[in-house]
């Protein structure tokens, strides 16, 4: 029986993912730092886990070595999304994306890599077009992932000689509870008037949800098995029509692409204050 790890297994991509492992006959494990959400994952070997945590991962990982004598894939899919204008967050905020969406990734695949190594396994890395393609509002969350998908690309040539497959998965937009997540993530700190515009644009579903252009978890969750299962997996995985459109934008000219972004968003902010004027 395959084993596969699959963090950030609670809701969304990450429970997709775990699910679909399951269906196929693999042993997973599956973890995620909120307990409750692990409820319902029949089949898996659930545990809580804090990926910023180093000493629990490594605990975790004598587990799985211990049960299941080894590890086929390693599914880092852990992470959240900081929303909110670069100048206004507090630096323990930005600390913590990247603690999480950047280290503790890191840390998911580089521990567990001698159990890769044993079995010819595959890393799959969950990241975003936000990776390649940056928005207003959003700019701590792309740029950790830049810095993981650095990271990963630089791994991959690194362990390319080893019997270990490194990939990437990038969706755009998907229908999971992303955007109620990140809302979350938007108070709690002073926000400037002069971003009332990116403000508003948040406050919204398009930008952080994407509406009619998300695909579903199990879209992504398709893709992740796809790498996981190529015996030559591709280094990136677009997931659907938009996320390939988003990342087509990067061969624009740079005025070009600046003018697109603050054009979206201010017509964003424009929809969702009409919106609620209507609302009232």
């Amino acid at each position: 029986m395959q084993t596969v790890l699959v963090t950030g297994a609670g809701s969304g991509i990450g429970r997709a993912t775990a699910c679909r492992f399951v269906a196929s006959g693999w042993r997973v494990y599956a973890v995620d730092i909120d307990t409750d959400g692990l409820e319902g994952l029949d089949g898996c070997e659930t545990a809580t886990l804090d990926v910023t945590d180093s000493a629990a991962f490594d605990r975790l990982y004598d587990r799985i070595s211990a049960e299941a004598g080894g590890l086929d894939c390693v599914v880092a899919n852990a992470g959240y999304c900081q929303p909110g204008p670069l100048e206004d967050l507090p630096a323990e905020r930005l600390d913590r994306q990247f603690a999480v969406n950047v280290h503790g990734t890191l840390r998911t695949i580089t521990t567990g890599l001698p159990l890769l190594r044993e079995r010819d396994g595959t890393a799959v890395v969950v990241s975003s077009t936000h990776g390649r393609v940056v928005t207003p509002g959003m700019g701590a969350y792309a740029g950790s992932k830049h810095a993981i998908e650095g990271m990963v690309d630089t791994l991959r040539i690194e362990v390319a000689d080893q019997p270990v497959d490194v990939a990437l998965v990038a969706p755009a937009w998907v229908d999971t509870e992303f955007s109620t997540e990140s809302d979350r993530h938007l108070s709690g700190f002073e926000r400037s008037d002069r971003y009332a515009d990116i403000y508003d644009a948040l406050e919204g579903q398009a930008l952080l949800g994407g509406g009619p252009l998300a695909v579903s978890p199990e879209r992504v969750a398709a893709a992740i098995q796809d790498a996981a299962t190529a015996d030559d997996p591709a280094a990136r995985y677009p997931v659907g029509l938009p996320a390939r459109l988003v990342l087509a934008t990067r061969w624009l000219p740079r005025p070009v692409q600046d003018l697109g972004q603050r054009v979206a968003i201010r017509a964003l902010a424009a929809f969702e204050r009409a919106r609620e004027a209507i609302g009232k």
